[in-house]
């Protein structure tokens, strides 16, 4: 059986998919919208909820109900951390060009604003046994966030471990002030005369925390993608190890396999 609230969505719905009603548009009141279908304030209430919970529509306090803007996607596929590396030793104008984030959106550059922030910490266990390093060894935690410049939420959260001691030989390297840098990590690896030889990547969902849907804008009901990468140099010894949570509404994984003939 359909109820009411839901006829009221179903109403509203194709205006807002088909573009009736574009981005930023306020749809009317709730009352104004009780009286067109005949039906409660509450009804339509139920109605609106829904269509913010498929992500339709912004309601916000004080501003009405609000047709909401979509973000910019981004496509993350698995041939990105070899691109990455193939720039690594490129020239310093070539790297600056172009970075990850600009290739999974299709964005330039002076179109994104970048934040990092660098902090020392001492390894609990659990990182300091992936680094294969006692408890207590001092590790860099990198915090980056990258998003469009007329977009208020980034594309993704995203921290880095390092060994401090390891990357120490090139004093750069220790400065968020530097991020960020012209071909990225593989790069920064490079200059301290690490090569990277395989990358680990593994993918899981989950419900997103309070903090996530703020820090992300999500609208209701999204789940977040957690994707945890550990980096390997050409004789398996870990050098970075990387949490990304993505948002499930604007990203998407794909992942080429190339099968050998027969």
């Amino acid at each position: 059986m359909i109820r009411a609230y839901e006829v009221i969505a179903d109403d509203l719905r194709p205006s807002i998919r088909e573009g009736e009603r574009g981005p930023g548009d306020r749809l009317a009141a709730k009352a104004d919208l009780a009286r067109h279908h005949g039906r409660s304030v509450p009804t339509v209430q139920n109605a609106l909820r829904l269509l913010s919970d498929e992500g339709l529509i912004d309601r916000g306090h004080g501003r009405g109900n609000v047709v909401r803007r979509p973000r910019t996607p981004a496509v993350r596929d698995d041939s990105r951390y070899q691109w990455e590396e193939d720039r690594a030793r490129l020239p310093l104008a070539t790297r600056a060009a172009t970075g990850v984030t600009e290739r999974d959106t299709g964005l330039h550059a002076e179109a994104l604003v970048f934040h990092a922030q660098y902090r020392e910490v001492e390894a609990s266990a659990e990182p300091a046994g992936a680094f294969g390093v006692p408890a207590g060894t001092v590790l860099l935690r990198r915090a980056y966030r990258t998003r469009y410049s007329v977009e208020v939420a980034p594309f993704s959260l995203v921290t880095s471990g390092l060994v401090r001691d390891v990357i120490a030989a090139d004093p750069d390297l220790l400065d968020e002030a530097n991020e960020s840098w012209p071909g990225g990590s593989r790069h920064q690896l490079h200059t301290v005369g690490i090569e990277p030889g395989r990358v680990e990547a593994r993918v899981t969902a989950r419900p997103r925390t309070p903090e996530e849907v703020a820090a992300l804008d999500l609208p209701p009901g999204t789940s977040v993608i957690l994707l945890h990468g550990t980096s390997y140099d050409v004789d398996d010894r870990v050098v970075d190890v990387s949490h990304v949570t993505l948002p499930g509404d604007r990203t998407e994984l794909l992942f080429t396999t190339r099968l050998e003939r027969w």
